[in-house]
């Protein structure tokens, strides 16, 4: 495992040409978010495959793809999901959103179809993700089970837990994270929409936008 100074705005721009370069070769890595550590990779079909045995992940339980606002094709974007987005990314609020056939890996599509996609308000992924000019997958940096991991040491106690020391992969350090509720997530392939976790964006906020929205 490599561990990369990624907190301040100049540690960030020098490391990402190489974090770039690393995920498009098809390695891992754990970087800060708003909410908590984070764990994933480029779309590239080793890396996937590499972060599902890292994290023991079930086959049918898709990954979470952070995004450039709303710079992504292939799904079917909502008038809720606009306004959603609109008003609350860069920011801790997923959205599921009806993805287009073949659009996209299927670790990362759910068994009806729909992609589930973020855009981050932390400079590190948001810098990531521009610079790679596409997607990288999301999960938590933590064993199954284990709580999310807010620090560094916290990140490396997981990847003992999990084996990483056979994986490619990096640790973009951000330093301790400031405690926060996981993002809100929303599903939008569902008319009304549908509340699926309450999280850092309470609900009564969502229905100052959205007349109706279902519970999860």
């Amino acid at each position: 495992m490599r561990r990369v100074p990624f907190a301040s705005t100049q540690e960030i721009a020098n490391a990402t040409p190489a974090v770039t370069v690393h995920l498009r070769d098809g390695g891992l890595i754990a970087y800060p978010t708003e909410t908590v550590y984070g764990l994933g990779c480029a779309l590239r079909p080793a890396a996937l495959a590499a972060l599902a045995r890292l994290k023991h992940r079930p086959g049918g339980k898709p990954f979470l793809l952070l995004i450039e606002d709303r710079g992504v094709s292939g799904v079917h974007w909502t008038s809720p999901a606009r306004a959603l987005a609109g008003r609350f990314w860069p920011g801790p609020l997923t959205l599921a959103l009806q993805a287009e056939p073949e659009a996209f890996p299927p670790e990362v599509v759910s068994s009806a179809g729909a992609v589930a996609v973020r855009a981050s308000s932390h400079p590190a992924p948001r810098a990531l993700v521009r610079a790679l000019g596409e997607p990288i997958t999301s999960t938590s940096a933590n064993a199954p089970g284990e709580e999310p991991a807010r620090e560094p040491a916290a990140v490396e106690r997981a990847f003992a837990t999990l084996g990483a020391e056979y994986a490619n992969v990096w640790l973009l350090d951000g330093g301790t994270l400031p405690p926060s509720p996981p993002s809100t997530v929303v599903d939008c392939t569902a008319d009304p929409p549908r509340l699926i976790r309450e999280g850092a964006i309470p609900r009564n906020e969502l229905g100052r936008l959205i007349e109706e929205i279902d519970e999860g």
